[in-house]
């Protein structure tokens, strides 16, 4: 069956399940877990995202507004504080969305090498293409943490196992894809906008990975271009 596990390399990609970031990264002001009453420095660029009146205030209906964001995306402390850590990850989606279905209109993805998946880094987004056509996507991706960063170039998928486990921390890694020792693409059950990131691997919705899973084939190649934010 080809067991990566014994060669150890899935450490590198095993996907993210640590504590997120703490208030010693700036996120939030030190206080008890509840509901700030604080304005952040980002608060009228959170308002505006939230959709919320954008006066540079914080009132109890922003902070329910802010604290929903993030508890929804794994960003903690979850007490309504509109830090760079949110701020960054609606920024985030902000480029992303921007990108809309062209992905590649830079070209940095080659398009001389048939199918391919494609993995940009500083906009955390991955697709796949034949040539010049969009296959599918763009979709968001959680990639690398600092210290563990997905390793750009261009790769060929070696290695695919539905229901890969890692024997190292006894993770599940559905649809995984390994292109680059233990780096894969695989699945989890986590917001790809929660911090800080995996541990070397693309990270997808099971949706994603799936769809990926049955477009892709061992031999196919992936490129890996830009840097995750933060890194």
């Amino acid at each position: 069956m080809g067991d990566i596990r014994r060669r150890g390399a899935v450490a590198l990609g095993i996907t993210g399940l640590v504590a997120p970031l703490t208030l010693a990264l700036g996120a939030a002001p030190a206080q008890a877990a509840s509901c700030t009453t604080q304005a952040g420095p980002y608060q009228k660029k959170v308002e505006k995202f939230l959709g919320r009146p954008v006066d540079g205030r914080q009132s109890a209906a922003d902070c329910k507004a802010i604290r929903a964001f993030q508890t929804k995306h794994g960003i903690t402390p979850n007490i309504g504080y509109a830090g760079s850590i949110t701020w960054g990850v609606m920024d985030l989606m902000n480029k992303q969305k921007a990108v809309g279905k062209d992905p590649n209109k830079s070209g940095k993805c080659p398009e001389n090498k048939g199918r391919i998946a494609c993995v940009n880094l500083t906009l955390q987004l991955s697709w796949i293409q034949d040539g010049g056509k969009l296959v599918y996507g763009p979709v968001p991706v959680r990639t690398g943490r600092n210290g563990y960063e997905t390793r750009t170039g261009l790769k060929k998928i070696y290695w695919r196992h539905i229901d890969h486990v890692s024997s190292i921390y006894n993770v599940p890694m559905p649809y995984s894809q390994f292109f680059d020792g233990g780096q894969a693409f695989h699945s989890v059950n986590l917001s790809m906008w929660n911090p800080p990131g995996s541990h070397g691997c693309v990270n997808m919705t099971t949706k994603n990975a799936k769809k990926y899973w049955s477009l892709l084939k061992k031999g196919d190649d992936v490129f890996v271009y830009g840097r995750k934010p933060g890194t």
